[in-house]
């Protein structure tokens, strides 16, 4: 037998593969970090491409027609993914987003919703699946993953004006294809619907106000994310946030405001109310109040590693174990240590030498895990 080779897009992040504990032991539902932190939240990215080319997250300059994206035997199955997703619910897991890259890309995603709609958490209840979409596709495809189980979804919107979100997406996408995707979804019931616009300064700061007049009143929740320093292509500096007071600021000037108790343990984003009944905003204030003590996410990459945080440099190989013959109690065992020896927590330490990268080693990039 010849050698098997492992594409170089593989090996682009470093990753171990997770020894399997001495000790097996079944999942309890109940699953905690070195810092008493859950594991509630996971995060499944589907697939590495996508169609827009956003400077903050996939900048033409690196990812390129030259870009070596993984190859599709790379990619966790569907029904390796659902695998995995039957094991971390039975940790505790009672949320799963899918995400990218761009999820619609994956060819016959509203399959792999089907599937994960049938798998139920540690109190036999069905997940809560959703999906992040940057919209370019999703008028064509609603339909399809609402009748799959979808329970609700986010899209990805940075500006209303088209000549502004044509230079921000860098693909000449026009905004008027997104909010007919939004109607959609809104027309299927896939709702509540959110609205994620990542706000930069000197880019689109100025269409926070035209964004909160468009969508408030509609059932929509708009949430302003502060621009982060995610992966190592992006440009990232300080001086391009517009923190969320800011926004907040702009806001209150033309709507007044009321904040909103958290609806569930690690919510990212600071909720508000128009006190008019307009209904409700977002603030995600990842650089300015790190949320770092809550997060309860766990992030699985396209061919199946898992990282314990958004800024990490190193995964943990998970599809060497499904590939490997390894049992649902070797795996579950697997998981189980890993998590409980997380600690985690960059954001809190940004700008602390600690919190770098080590040696050679660069941070996962958003496409590459989701945001």
């Amino acid at each position: 037998m010849g050698e098997s080779v492992i594409p170089l897009a593989d090996l682009r992040y470093a990753a171990a593969v997770p020894a399997i504990p001495q000790r097996l032991q079944a999942p309890t539902g109940h699953l905690s970090d070195r810092l008493g932190r859950p594991l509630r939240d996971l995060r499944i990215s589907v697939t590495d491409r996508c169609n827009f080319r956003c400077g903050y997250c996939m900048p033409k300059s690196v990812f390129d027609r030259d870009y070596q994206f993984l190859p599709q035997g790379s990619l966790l199955s569907f029904e390796e993914i659902t695998r995995l997703t039957r094991l971390f619910a039975a940790h505790g897991v009672t949320k799963v987003r899918l995400t990218g890259g761009e999820p619609l890309l994956r060819r016959h995603l509203e399959n792999l919703v089907a599937m994960l709609s049938e798998v139920r958490g540690a109190d036999d209840r069905p997940l809560e699946l959703t999906l992040t979409t940057n919209g370019a596709l999703l008028a064509r495809k609603a339909r399809a993953l609402k009748a799959a189980g979808l329970s609700r979804l986010t899209v990805s919107l940075d500006a209303l004006d088209d000549a502004v979100f044509r230079r921000m997406n860098d693909m000449d996408f026009p905004v008027a294809d997104v909010l007919t995707g939004i109607d959609a979804a809104i027309d299927l019931g896939l709702a509540p619907i959110k609205v994620n616009m990542v706000v930069q300064r000197g880019i689109n700061e100025h269409e926070i106000v035209p964004m909160a007049r468009h969508f408030r009143g509609r059932g929509i929740v708009l949430r302003f994310i502060e621009y982060m320093d995610v992966g190592a292509t992006n440009g990232w500096r300080m001086d391009q946030i517009v923190p969320s007071a800011e926004v907040l600021t702009q806001l209150q000037a033309h709507w007044p405001l009321e904040p909103v108790p958290p609806t569930a343990p690690g919510e990212t984003a600071e909720r508000w109310c128009y006190r008019d009944g307009g209904g409700e905003i977002g603030l995600i204030s990842s650089v300015t109040k790190a949320f770092c003590r809550d997060c309860n996410r766990g992030r699985l990459s396209t061919e199946g590693k898992l990282y314990t945080c958004l800024f990490a440099t190193r995964g943990h190989d998970l599809r060497a174990l499904l590939r490997g013959g390894r049992s649902d109690l070797e795996i579950a065992s697997v998981l189980a240590a890993l998590w409980g020896d997380r600690s985690d927590r960059y954001s809190e330490l940004r700008g602390a030498s600690s919190a770098g990268p080590a040696g050679n080693e660069r941070r996962i990039e958003m496409h590459y895990i989701g945001g």
